[in-house]
């Protein structure tokens, strides 16, 4: 049911979305070098490798240096990424990985391989399932950014702190999910419930 409901609201979703991702396209484009999209290598079910997408919010080749963005004015961000990013914009190019069956509307939110080298046995127990594009624990750490600009290491901070905590979050979703609890994630990330 989970794989017929995503198949079904991702196409339609593309369909629907459609204007808005052309919209999107052009301001991309139009106000900063490089590509519209942002592709990254992310890790998936079965821990296998694959193609992230996203639009680009930050400035080409940003992401060769530090892996998380810290802050709400991480000065790589570009002034039309800003907005974007604050209305989560620059995620609906996941539904495209949602129909291609990379991902989920709801699940483990995908990492990069770098920080899954660090996961213990029980921990890698995520990557048992599809990824998504919400979970509860992005809900939990709806101001990430914030919380690592205040810390003296953030980098170190997200390695000890927060993705153990976002793990133990989605270990638990894992173990008690059904349909209707993704439905409820799905709202509360779009803020109705």
């Amino acid at each position: 049911m989970k794989r017929i409901f995503d198949i079904v609201f991702s196409f339609f979703g593309l369909i629907v979305l459609s204007p808005i991702f052309l919209i999107i396209s052009i301001a991309v484009g139009l106000t900063s070098k490089g590509g519209v999209f942002y592709k990254q290598k992310r890790v998936g079910r079965n821990n296998s490798d694959f193609t992230l997408y996203k639009f680009r919010s930050m400035t080409a080749g940003a992401d060769k240096g530090s892996l998380i963005t810290i802050g709400g004015h991480d000065s790589r961000i570009t002034k039309v990424g800003y907005f974007i990013r604050k209305y989560k914009l620059d995620e609906l190019p996941q539904l495209i990985n949602v129909l291609k069956g990379d991902m989920s509307f709801v699940g483990p939110r995908p990492e990069v391989r770098y920080y899954v080298n660090m996961y213990n046995d029980e921990q890698r127990k995520v990557l048992n399932v599809r990824p998504g594009i919400t979970d509860p624990a992005s809900i939990a750490y709806r101001n990430e950014n914030e919380l690592l600009e205040k810390q003296d290491n953030p980098k170190q901070y997200y390695i000890d702190v927060v993705m153990p905590d976002k793990l133990r979050i989605n270990l638990e979703y894992i173990r008690n999910r059904t349909f209707f609890t993704d439905i409820k994630v799905i709202f509360q990330t779009i803020g109705i419930i």
